[in-house]
């Protein structure tokens, strides 16, 4: 995400065909987290440059009210990725043994 931070370097991911690859490696790839991440970069690669003054979007001030909320969501994200990942463990009856530390 950093590589896409500024307006060159998009630019650069974009030229690259990333997207391709991206959209390849998502049809395949079964860890969430992976997956997000594709997911976001894919939003990125696909989406309207940023207007004036948003070319590098690290140095764009965010109202505190938005930074909260978008901490908030990435909160739910991760305590849903959770959930899915404990429900998926469970599904496939590998829940640890008593001589097996949980990771």
């Amino acid at each position: 995400s950093q590589l896409t931070a500024t307006k060159a370097g998009r630019h650069m991911v974009r030229e690259k065909g990333t997207y391709l690859i991206l959209r390849e490696l998502h049809r395949w790839e079964r860890e969430p987290e992976v997956l997000a991440a594709c997911e976001k970069l894919i939003q990125v690669l696909i989406g309207d440059e940023p207007g004036l003054g948003m070319e590098n979007l690290l140095e764009v001030k965010v109202p505190e009210e938005v930074e909260q909320q978008l901490q908030r969501l990435d909160r739910e994200e991760e305590e849903r990725w959770r959930r899915e990942q404990e429900e998926r463990r469970e599904a496939q009856g590998s829940t640890p043994s008593p001589e097996e530390p949980a990771r």
